[in-house]
């Protein structure tokens, strides 16, 4: 176990967004005060803050990880005792139609969020037994399994030892970001430990995702569109399975490691539309079934077959374990997305 405490203050990049909202609550649950700073780009909405922020423990930045002087001083002002990262452009479509800013964000934003947090973490005093400077201090930087690349079929899933094989803007300057990571725990000694997921799925997600948008086309009549033949397997991981996993990973995981976290919830992309459908059928039954407006569409360039986590590290050194109620857990997120789409 590391020497953290739960009275510890935590500073959430990207917290208004879907992941880093769930993480707010869980780490308030836990006793923490958050700090949250996020630019409130078109995914980042501060409503998804609004039960947290009445819990009186949520302090609320507007502002960009690529401003260095506001990094550095929200990091003393609030003696920040470890650092969430999860601030990044993500959505892939966006990144091949143009990757200025998962250059930007990704890449030139975690650099300066980490040469800020590692000035910070060096000034930090020892404690009174002598121990190395800032001992309690921990970066935690959330990554994709994107960066992997893709499996087939057969492959087994990915582990923390896989190779990097980024296919799309996206992935490629996510992975940027980890070797930016992994270059100054190992240079400087910095307190940092790396996560990555699969597929996240739950409330608050931007409706670009592909859930949302299944379940906002069908309730309004549209073309349900599935990439290609719809044949595609994603692991889908519930986001607040995730946010525990997170949470793991600051209390009990080593400085240096990376960390997996997966579902164990294999689906194609058809059959995932069509079990949502299903659900809006008993939900908001209508005259014809919701499956017959699943429409195929020109796949997205350079769409990775599949993707799939072996959590095998993360459930023996941190105690992780995914929830097996998927089905539970699906048809509550289609039912926060059919009251905020009908």
């Amino acid at each position: 176990m590391n020497n953290i405490t739960d009275k510890a203050v935590f500073l959430v990049t990207g917290g208004a967004g879907f992941i880093g909202s769930h993480f707010v609550d869980t780490a308030i649950k836990h006793g923490h005060k958050i700090i949250v700073l996020d630019k409130l780009t078109y995914a980042g909405n501060r409503d998804n803050l609004s039960k947290a922020e009445k819990t009186g423990n949520l302090t609320f930045v507007k502002g960009d990880i690529c401003d260095a002087k506001l990094v550095a001083k929200l990091l003393s002002q609030h003696q920040i005792d470890a650092v969430f990262h999860l601030a990044a452009e993500s959505h892939v479509d966006n990144s091949i139609a143009g990757a200025d800013i998962f250059i930007q964000t990704n890449i030139v934003g975690t650099h300066i969020l980490l040469q800020e947090c590692r000035q910070y973490w060096e000034s930090l005093p020892a404690d009174n037994k002598g121990l190395p400077a800032g001992r309690h201090f921990r970066f935690i930087h959330i990554s994709t399994d994107e960066v992997f690349g893709t499996l087939q079929e057969e492959d087994a899933a990915f582990t923390e030892q896989s190779p990097y094989r980024p296919n799309s803007p996206y992935s490629a300057s996510k992975a940027s970001s980890d070797l930016l990571v992994r270059a100054w725990v190992h240079s400087y000694q910095f307190p940092a430990i790396i996560t990555h997921c699969s597929n996240n799925y739950g409330t608050r997600q931007h409706g670009e995702k592909l859930i949302p948008t299944i379940i906002r086309n069908a309730l309004q009549g549209k073309k349900i569109p599935i990439y290609g033949d719809g044949r595609n397997i994603r692991d889908w991981l519930h986001v607040q399975d995730h946010c525990a996993g997170l949470y793991l990973a600051y209390q009990k995981g080593e400085i240096g490691e990376s960390y997996c976290f997966g579902g164990n919830n294999e689906w194609r992309n058809i059959e995932l539309a069509k079990k949502i459908c299903a659900l809006l059928d008993e939900i908001a039954p209508k005259d014809t079934a919701y499956h017959q407006q699943i429409t195929f569409v020109d796949d997205r360039k350079g769409h990775d077959w599949r993707y799939a986590i072996d959590s095998t590290k993360a459930k023996q050194n941190l105690g992780f374990v995914a929830s097996n109620e998927h089905d539970k857990f699906l048809r509550k997120v289609v039912e926060f997305y059919y009251d905020l789409y009908r």
